[in-house]
């Protein structure tokens, strides 16, 4: 038992909780402290913060040595690792639970206070302040420390032994037992995305809170506009590093989940996309205040928001509120109570904090007219905000139920059946008002516009807009007429843009980001429209042949079912599904099942034959070698005139503990459009193989004979010492026959056994070939004339089921959210420098 060192990230966690609660008190001490005591406060204040700092590291590093290090008797380290866990997917066991979600949250916040602490002295109290409270939740959330007398406990603790976790009997009877291996990582986690997707979100998260605490900074101190220059920066690389984490999911689940897309408007995915857009509306409320005077008041109610959304979005995937309405939801800790006070807390704070100085900021001097761009920046703002209520309120339905539940009410309100249907329905027109209004702000930049002028400036953008929309309509055959306003409105909005990027790179580069963005914006919703609207299923099942008949209509009309090494046409491919993989655990690829054999440990196999991947010999025959046992890849070729396009290896994974049937897609990329394919169902290696009647017949070495429609040929027949499982005695006799069959593509061998034991006590070992799903039997052997009796079973070739789509100019929307990161880029590198 390793002790010690959970003993250590349990201090390291008090002393991070306890250090950030003397930080809050040092620096409000400081706030009201003479003129002799104030940097002494001040200085205390700093240095609590960094003794916080040391310690969120220290919690982070306890936490790591445990995972890697495989300390299973640690409940984290069990739940969450595996000694077969490939390395780079170590660190992913960090974020998999809610504590180490939590603490990577508390540790981009230390970092992000540290760098506050020393570039903005002038806010470093008020601001220090905040910092140090939302720091002081975070901390009891992983404290784990059980209140005497109350039975209540504040936070789960990452350290916690597994004997404490789990009521088993096996610690009553050993309480020192440890086990052998760990749960592991689910197997959707396994995926490079999630190396770097969560510490990108949370990054995202923690970089929310800097323009909150200026915010709540200016309005305790009386500086109502002050607080805008120094949080404007922050909110921008704020929303940059937040949208880029969002995308990194939808990136992630086009990779890895089976619904066929990037987006599925899932509870917890609204939940991070809603702050998400309150912050875009925010940071062009901001820049407004910055440059014109005006919208301070919408801006402190959206900076605030967005804050207050972050930990509401907390308390809705992490209180287990969503447990029916989302599959990503984590499960109830019994923080739930934590959770909501956090939340409460800062909104009540904030309120009161607007309430009692909202008379005093100064209002807007005069209204903005329909020919000025502060207008549209703030129509924008509004529409963002519509934009964000509009998924808010649905989502929330499961809190609505659970509210009227406390009261002893009942509700019979239910999320949206199809919720994919029902958010994009509404979110196309809000994305369509967006591209309208961005756009057209872009023609009010320098001056107050008259109609004139705006006649002007509108003509040239107005006929390129429509001769472009005109030219993708007809060559792209767009003819719902909801998606031809998205896609005009797309085309009007990146035309704009660029016309006015091209005015300004050159004279002032600086002020492009803005552009750079709307025109990311605007490609990624054409890329939105033609993936998503024009996603077309390719595996259509034109042979009337039903698949599955548990399953409906729509499941039997779009799923292949492909018999192995048998073609069938799809998309313009001839497709063949060629074998069941396992991945390499040493070494970059796949090795076919058929060619190798078990072993005791299911990682570790033998090589029946040379194992070749890409033309390159991996291993020889009979070396032992490791393999990840867990997910089966299913080896799909795709060619075209006759050449291979691809070789795509779609997974699955059948895991009771994580689901059941796990299916992760692959995907044959071209620059027009992807060809994404999973496997929806395969045959099961748990049931008994049906055999079709035997078949017998007498050859000769030499001699061909034909095996369900297969060419044969007996080679050799020899007489064996050893049969594996059997023990044989000088006495028993063991004859094997070598067999060739010429498959489809390559050249098989069935080794059938005949022994004689005891004597007289004939037996048979058939030798089976599941490429070709035969079994072959040597019945009898006739010495008088060198004949050999041989029985022949047939049985249904292996098959899966798979399901393609096609996804048209899905690169456009790629290729976008770099363009809006770039864009977000720029505009932070000039709010800074200023």
């Amino acid at each position: 038992m390793h002790y010690f060192i959970g003993n250590l990230g349990h201090l390291f966690v008090i002393v991070s909780f306890v250090a950030s609660l003397v930080c809050a008190f040092a620096y409000w001490k400081s706030l009201y402290a003479t003129d002799t005591l104030k940097d002494s406060w001040q200085n205390n204040g700093r240095t609590a913060f960094y003794f916080h700092g040391l310690s969120v590291l220290g919690i982070v590093a306890v936490l790591f040595t445990i995972i890697s290090r495989h300390y299973f008797e640690y409940h984290y380290a069990y739940s969450h690792s595996s000694l077969h866990l490939p390395s780079q997917y170590m660190i992913s066991c960090f974020w998999e639970g809610q504590e180490g979600s939590f603490l990577l949250w508390m540790f981009w916040q230390a970092v992000l206070g540290i760098i506050l602490m020393n570039t903005q002295r002038a806010w470093e109290a008020p601001v220090m302040i905040v910092f140090a409270l939302v720091q002081a939740f975070l901390a009891s959330m992983i404290l784990g420390v059980v209140i005497p007398g109350l039975d209540f406990k504040i936070g789960s603790s990452p350290f916690i032994l597994l004997r404490d976790a789990m009521n088993d009997p096996i610690f009553k009877i050993n309480p020192e037992f440890i086990p052998k291996d760990g749960h592991g990582l689910n197997a959707l986690l396994q995926n490079y995305w999630m190396v770097i997707h969560p510490p990108t979100l949370f990054l995202g998260f923690a970089l929310t809170l800097p323009p909150f605490a200026f915010c709540i900074a200016g309005l305790w101190q009386k500086k109502y506009s002050e607080w805008i220059k120094p949080a404007l920066p922050w909110a921008l690389v704020g929303g940059a590093i937040l949208g880029l984490g969002i995308l990194m999911g939808g990136y992630w689940a086009y990779e890895t989940l089976s619904f066929g897309g990037y987006w599925n408007w899932d509870p917890v995915e609204n939940a991070i996309y809603v702050p998400w857009i309150v912050l875009i509306a925010a940071i062009h409320v901001m820049m407004l205040q910055k440059n014109k005077g005006t919208a301070l008041k919408t801006s402190i109610l959206l900076v605030v928001a967005t804050f207050i959304l972050i930990l509401y979005s907390t308390f809705l995937t992490r209180s287990g509120i969503l447990g029916d309405a989302s599959v990503h939801s984590f499960t109830d800790l019994g923080l739930s109570g934590q959770l909501l006070l956090y939340l409460l807390f800062f909104t009540v704070a904030s309120i009161i904090l607007m309430a009692r100085n909202w008379k005093k900021i100064q209002p807007d001097e005069k209204e903005s007219t329909v020919y000025t761009r502060e207008f549209w920046i703030f129509l924008g703002a509004t529409v963002l905000c519509l934009m964000g209520f509009q998924v808010l309120m649905p989502t929330s339905i499961p809190v609505y139920n659970k509210i009227i539940g406390l009261f002893g009410g009942h509700s019979n309100l239910a999320p949206p059946a199809n919720q994919i249907q029902f958010y994009s329905k509404f979110q196309l027109w809000f994305g369509v008002a967006v591209a309208l209004v961005s756009g057209t702000a872009q023609f009010f930049w320098w001056i107050k516009m008259d109609k004139e002028k705006l006649k002007k400036e509108f003509t040239v953008p107005a006929i390129s807009t429509l001769i472009i929309f005109a030219l993708v309509i007809a060559t792209t055959k767009i003819y719902d007429w909801s998606y031809m306003v998205l896609a005009f409105s797309g085309i009007y909005l990146i035309v704009s843009n660029a016309t006015f990027l091209s005015r300004t790179i050159k004279a002032n580069p600086g002020i492009s980001g803005g552009a750079l963005a709307h025109i990311g914006v605007g490609m990624m919703l054409i890329g939105i429209l033609y993936s998503a609207g024009y996603s077309k299923v390719v595996s259509l099942n034109n042979s009337g042949l039903i698949v599955n008949k548990d399953m409906g209509t729509d499941f039997n009309r779009d799923n292949l079912l492909l018999f192995i090494n048998e073609t069938k046409s799809m998309a313009g491919y001839d497709i063949e599904y060629r074998s069941e993989n396992l991945e390499l655990r040493n070494k970059n690829g796949y090795v076919r099942k058929n060619d190798i054999d078990p072993t005791s440990d299911p990682y570790r196999v033998v090589a029946n034959k040379d194992i070749v991947y890409q033309d390159k010999k991996l291993y020889a025959a009979r070396d032992t070698f490791e393999v990840y046992p867990e997910n089966t890849f299913y080896e799909i070729e795709m060619r075209k005139n006759g050449k291979v396009a691809a070789t795509l290896y779609p997974r699955i994974q059948i895991n009771p503990a994580m689901g059941g049937f796990l299916a992760s897609p692959d995907i044959k990329r071209n620059v027009d459009r992807d060809i994404y394919t999973h496997v929806s169902a395969m045959m099961s290696r748990e049931e008994e193989p049906h055999w079709g009647e035997m078949e017998e017949d007498t050859v000769k070495i030499g001699e061909n004979f034909f095996v369900n429609d297969y060419v044969a040929v007996l080679e050799k027949v020899e007489r064996i010492k050893k049969v594996e499982g059997l023990e044989l005695s000088e006495e028993d006799v063991a004859v094997q026959a070598k067999i060739k069959l010429q498959g489809e593509h390559e050249t098989f061998y069935a080794e059938p056994i005949f022994l004689i034991v005891d004597k007289n006590k004939p037996g048979v070992i058939p030798g089976e070939v599941n490429d070709l799903g035969v079994r072959i039997t040597l019945m009898n052997i006739f010495p008088q004339t060198g004949e050999f009796l041989l029985g022949t079973n047939a049985r249904q070739k292996d098959w899966v089921v798979i399901k393609a789509l096609e996804k048209p100019y899905i690169n456009i929307l790629w290729l976008g959210t770099g363009v809006l990161m770039i864009g977000f880029g720029v505009a932070a590198v000039r709010r800074i420098r200023q």
